[in-house]
């Protein structure tokens, strides 16, 4: 049904990515309910990317939700399916303009669809979302900011992440600690622009409404979005004082 081979079922299992439910004498392996939605989500992340260990480690988490990776795989599928459309538009428009059904072709039509594109939308949805200004003060901020220390805020972005994840299971957004690691997130924002109150309940409800952003944050614990966009709401109701 799947479409897998019997040598890969079988590699499967050797590994322990994808075990049977029941095992005859005969050597016939047995697959249930539970082991075809298992499957299937194997097939999901290998079509996003994901290499085999990977997934097995995903699989195997403790908070591993079903529901929550299946609707990260849709904003995912959806972004590819949104570039694959461009990507299709600009190959017909240039198989035009080469069979000289087309007179012409602006030279931007060429590269619709490749990487910039993607920059282009998001860029985009940030000026409606948030203004040119900010946005513009962004970029700057990014363009005269050394190889280096973006390198740096990468890696301070990721640590804060692992740590955000690790408290979820033991602390509650209210927590000092927890309230500790928003508070660097929140400074570490300002590495991008300025950041208002408004700007960062917004972010916080970004994370959650937004499939692409919570996507990013389920890679390193299922529910962290969740779990991060509350404790910055707790963030700005304790740091920030309500507009009359």
């Amino acid at each position: 049904m799947a479409g897998v081979s019997l040598r890969t079922l079988r590699h499967y299992d050797e590994i322990g990515l994808l075990r049977p439910s029941l095992r005859r004498a005969s050597g016939y392996r047995y697959y249930g309910k539970a082991e075809v939605l298992r499957l299937q989500q194997i097939l999901f992340y290998k079509e996003l990317g994901l290499p085999l260990a990977e997934v097995h480690s995903v699989l195997d988490a403790p908070d591993f939700d079903l529901i929550i990776a299946l609707e990260s795989h849709k904003a995912a599928l959806e972004a590819r399916q949104h570039r694959t459309t461009i990507l299709l538009e600009t190959l017909g428009k240039t198989l035009l303009y080469l069979k000289k059904k087309q007179n012409t072709m602006k030279s931007e039509d060429l590269y619709k669809g490749f990487g910039r594109e993607t920059v282009e939308v998001y860029e985009a949805e940030a000026k409606e979302r948030w203004g040119a200004e900010i946005v513009e003060a962004s970029k700057n901020r990014l363009i005269t900011a050394g190889k280096e220390q973006w390198g740096a805020v990468q890696a301070e972005a990721d640590a804060l992440n692992r740590a955000l994840a690790n408290a979820m299971t033991t602390h509650d957004v209210e927590d000092e600690y927890v309230q500790n690691l928003v508070k660097q997130h929140f400074e570490m924002t300002e590495n991008f622009y300025t950041v208002t109150p408004e700007i960062y309940r917004g972010l916080a409800s970004l994370y959650v409404d937004d499939l692409r952003f919570t996507a990013y944050y389920e890679k390193y614990r299922m529910g962290l979005a969740a779990y991060l966009s509350r404790a910055m709401q707790v963030y700005c109701d304790h740091h920030f004082v309500p507009a009359a």
